[in-house]
């Protein structure tokens, strides 16, 4: 059995695979369902991820782990078997978010704090007996052209992180260390220039707290943004993503960190699917360079479900293709006549 920190942190950037974020809150996946017209009850959402998780293709193939909400690790199935079960069968390892939120941070206007330390000792020794081998915390950095973010933001939310980690490892879970400068935030018109220099500051920030926490940085996975223009200021070629962010990965990140699993916030399926491609086709790299895609491997699949069981094949079909467009970007092979040729 698959026990030590740094074989579940291999196993899960595996061969080009990737990392499915299935961890939508209640409310975030509300949003999502009305775009479809679909109510958001406990059983909409337990079919919807039943759908994804039983693509075996995709989840055999090219997903190597699933982080799951609160309510999704312990949610079972019509047949009485749990959803991680589901998970376990087809090889794909169980992960959980543990962070309760980002918060409005006391003295520091238009900037938060990620809430969820006080109990999580407790939480992750029940995780863990639920089946959890990894777990996720999101830090929000927010950034603007000029202000923001404060060293005090960033030094706070490095200082949480740090001491998730170090509680993950304790109770034998890899922590995903995730602090996303948010690219589709108000305004989200910095260059990308203003981006590389935050990015750069904040994993410094982090590092330095995951040190001084005694993290192992074998045992745990980066979940960082790329290296981008803002949403609405977006004029950066895939080229030039691709060169700044591993340029700034290079400067703070250590070489013992097995990998690292972009996020893909702010950009459309296809851009992170082309800058994840663009980056590896610049190896060899200290680490390994994957996904960890929640919209950006799920809104195509869920459009075409539609919460109805006819659809249940298309939508699988959907993510299919998605996770498979994004296993190819992880080896550096991915193009546009394969993404139009499905």
């Amino acid at each position: 059995m698959m026990e030590r920190l740094e074989d579940i942190a291999h196993a899960l950037i595996a061969e080009g695979k990737g990392i499915l974020a299935a961890d939508e809150s209640p409310n975030t996946i509300k949003k999502r369902f009305n775009a479809i017209r679909l109510e958001s009850t406990e059983e909409n959402r337990r079919n919807y991820r039943e759908m994804l998780f039983s693509t075996k293709e995709a989840m055999r193939k090219y997903i190597s782990g699933v982080i799951l909400h609160d309510e999704t690790i312990r949610q079972k199935v019509s047949d009485g078997s749990m959803l991680t079960d589901i998970l376990k069968a087809v090889g794909s390892l169980s992960g959980i978010k543990v962070d309760l939120g980002s918060k409005l941070l006391a003295a520091f206007p238009g900037e938060t704090i990620t809430e969820g330390l006080d109990g999580l000792r407790g939480r992750l020794r029940e995780y863990y007996e639920l089946g959890a081998r990894f777990a996720k915390w999101r830090a929000v950095i927010a950034i603007d052209r000029t202000h923001l973010p404060t060293r005090g933001a960033i030094r706070q939310n490095a200082h949480a992180l740090a001491r998730y980690a170090a509680l993950c490892q304790e109770a034998g879970i890899v922590p995903i260390i995730e602090p996303e400068v948010l690219m589709d935030g108000n305004p989200g018109n910095h260059s990308i220039d203003r981006c590389y220099d935050v990015t750069r500051c904040v994993l410094e920030q982090v590092f330095a707290a995951l040190g001084e926490a005694r993290v192992k940085f074998k045992g745990m996975l980066l979940k960082p943004n790329m290296v981008i223009d803002g949403e609405n200021a977006r004029h950066a070629s895939v080229e030039e993503v691709a060169e700044k962010t591993l340029h700034c990965l290079k400067e703070t990140v250590p070489a013992a960190v097995p990998g690292i699993v972009f996020l893909s916030g702010g950009q459309s399926d296809e851009e992170a699917t082309a800058h994840l491609s663009a980056m590896n086709s610049l190896g060899p790299l200290p680490w390994a360079l994957t996904f960890s895609y929640g919209r950006a491997l799920q809104a195509a699949a869920m459009a075409a479900w539609g919460g109805k069981k006819e659809n249940i094949a298309v939508g699988q079909h959907a993510f299919s293709h998605r996770a498979r467009m994004n296993y190819l970007a992880a080896l550096g092979k991915w193009s546009q006549q394969q993404e139009k040729a499905a």
